[in-house]
């Protein structure tokens, strides 16, 4: 079992707190996003861990970690990142986090414990998080459903209501080896523009469009999204209060 931390964009939304630094190594009660990401991750059993760099790759040098790089990254997106690792991804499970989240080792486990060869995590209790970050959580939630026996149908729209939404994606993924393929099968279909333009809802999507099972696996842990300076505003100050 192996994990991917993909590390590569600037994060430009968090101003000039990534002037000279990349995102994932902005603090948070103490500690690194990077350090959290890596602390659950080992938690949960995980040993083998690899990191997907760019924006200022020569910062990032945690021990034990094996480094790609993205060399375009300011013109690519987390797919493209993704590829950087391909050899990785082909050889053994893996679990693909974000570097700007934080979230606890249960969820990790729950992740590694499904059998499927493509997985996601979910936010349940989503509204709760977003009505915090947001004064209009449909202005930023997006459509997340699944059937009844967990495989994902709806991902990344636009909701208009919150009867569109059953949880929220949270950046963590899992992918065994053939569940790979199934990705760079779909991607080979694609232009190269269209892969550096490619989000990752947006592959998971057009994955399920494929007819691919894509199961996702719900959590109701707290976790925490750093997508911009009053996100990591909110956070620490509920950091501050914590025992």
């Amino acid at each position: 079992m192996r994990a991917l931390i993909l590390a590569a964009g600037r994060g430009s939304r968090m101003g000039n707190l990534t002037v000279d630094r990349p995102k994932c190594l902005l603090s948070l009660g103490g500690k690194t996003l990077l350090e959290w990401q890596l602390e659950a991750l080992r938690g949960a059993g995980i040993r083998e861990i690899g990191i997907v760099a760019g924006y200022l790759a020569e910062r990032l040098k945690p021990d034990g970690v094996t480094k790609f790089l993205n060399p375009n990254w300011e013109r690519s997106n987390m797919v493209a990142s993704l590829l950087c690792a391909d050899e990785w991804l082909r050889k053994d499970v893996c679990v693909v986090s974000y570097a700007d989240i934080v979230y606890p080792s249960a969820a990790v486990a729950a992740l590694v414990h499904e059998r499927h060869g493509l997985a996601i995590t979910y936010d349940t209790r989503w509204l709760e998080l977003w009505r915090a970050r947001f004064e209009d959580p449909l202005k930023d939630a997006e459509t997340f459903k699944t059937d009844p026996q967990g495989r994902l149908v709806d991902i990344g729209a636009r909701a208009k209501s919150l009867d569109e939404i059953k949880g929220q994606y949270m950046g963590l993924l899992k992918f065994t080896p053939a569940g790979w393929n199934l990705v760079r099968d779909l991607l080979s279909q694609c232009s190269e523009s269209e892969i550096n333009s490619m989000d990752m809802t947006s592959m998971l999507r057009r994955l399920i469009q494929a007819g691919k099972e894509v199961h996702a696996v719900p959590i109701a842990e707290p976790w925490y999204e750093v997508d911009n300076l009053s996100d990591l505003t909110l956070y620490t100050s509920w950091f501050k209060h914590k025992p």
